[in-house]
């Protein structure tokens, strides 16, 4: 097999999350970036090609022209698939043109701003049969894997309570000055109805469900807007029911003062439970009822098979936020080369336009629930 020809639309020079996806998508040397719509200026996007050794010919002045150009390419010269970077307003239109000019899609999360948008990439992935990953990249973590395996082999018995908090202090010293940082994230045009909900509560919710391989059913939610003239929530709390029956918490901040990348998930069953720090990426701390405190690392003692053949590095060696992304690439691209050999493989294990669905669907059954005094509130109408 060669490698898989990666286009990308955004990550121009100085963006974090296009140097992440070029980094992780090379871990595993199955991935090529060939092409790219870096920005919407032709002038920088040709910069960053040069800066990534790209030909000027195949820097495109917009995503649109990028899709067009590519499919009328020899089939051994086009890109394979396409990653999209954007901010949240910009990941339908090409996810949605390249799903229908015959592209598979790698795409950030949210997947997009509104439900309906939501709904239209699902059913193109179910007309075309191609294949769309969504980059949850936390699930990508081995210890995470690790925590899914266990809940999925009975380990940890009946699973009855979750708690998750995902809580950062970036945002704290704009309170008073909207979105210094980052503009776009406090306006609902661009960010959709969700603020910190859409940017780390989506993150929150796929963990919580990837772990107990369990939808989050019922949600309520009583949201933040700290700060002058707040428009999009910047904090909340959020009660949470469970497919499975069992009950949640969840507490998300941006304005958390003095806390950097605080996600935390806790699940508790009938014979044990497990706890997961992102800070702490490389150890499942596992407590049970009848024996003593364990604690599970990479490449360690007692992981699963399924999990040690995706730990990167030998035991005691770090690893974490890029080889989680890579491992969500990794994925996708087995399962892509499968497909291309006409040999598909089945259950793969990557974030799925079904999950960006749900993710959708959480943030405006999070925003109603907040409207309404925290009234329950369902994700699926």
């Amino acid at each position: 097999m060669r490698k898989l020809r990666m286009g990308m639309v955004g990550g121009g020079i100085g963006s974090f999350m296009g140097d992440v996806h070029r980094k992780a998508s090379g871990l595993d040397g199955m991935i090529e970036l060939v092409c790219g719509a870096f920005n919407s200026s032709l002038e920088k996007t040709i910069e960053t090609g040069k800066a990534l050794f790209l030909p000027e010919d195949r820097c495109y002045g917009s995503f649109q022209e990028m899709i067009e150009k590519e499919k009328q390419l020899p089939e051994g010269e086009r890109m394979d698939f396409v990653t999209i970077v954007t901010p949240n307003h910009l990941h339908f239109e090409p996810a949605k043109m390249a799903l229908e000019n015959g592209f598979h899609v790698v795409c950030d999360k949210p997947m997009t701003l509104t439900i309906e948008e939501a709904k239209t990439l699902e059913k193109l992935v179910s007309e075309t049969g191609l294949l769309f990953a969504l980059t949850h990249n936390y699930t990508g973590n081995a210890m995470v894997k690790q925590a899914r395996a266990m809940v999925l082999n009975g380990d940890l018995g009946d699973i009855y309570k979750v708690q998750v908090q995902y809580l950062q202090g970036w945002m704290t010293a704009e309170v008073n000055e909207q979105a210094k940082i980052k503009p776009w994230r406090a306006d609902p045009s661009k960010s959709g109805i969700g603020g910190s909900l859409a940017d780390i509560g989506t993150h929150a919710e796929n963990l919580v469900s990837y772990i107990t391989n369990s939808e989050i059913t019922e949600v309520a939610a009583d949201l933040g807007r700290i700060g002058k003239d707040r428009v999009l929530d910047n904090d909340g709390n959020i009660l949470l029911r469970m497919k499975n029956g069992a009950k949640g918490t969840m507490s998300i901040s941006q304005v958390a003062t003095g806390e950097e990348n605080a996600l935390i998930v806790k699940v508790y069953g009938s014979k044990g439970s497990i706890e997961w720090n992102q800070e702490e990426s490389t150890k499942l701390i596992t407590k049970w009822i009848d024996k003593p405190q364990q604690t599970f690392t990479p490449d360690g003692v007692n992981i699963y098979d399924s999990v040690r053949a995706i730990s990167r590095i030998p035991k005691g060696h770090p690893e974490g936020y890029l080889e989680a992304f890579g491992n969500i690439y990794k994925a996708f691209a087995t399962h892509l080369m499968s497909v291309l050999a006409n040999n598909p493989i089945e259950s793969p294990d990557y974030p799925s336009v079904k999950e960006g669905v749900t993710g959708v669907e959480f943030i405006y059954a999070a925003v109603k629930s907040d409207k309404e005094n925290a009234a329950w509130t369902a994700l699926k109408a």
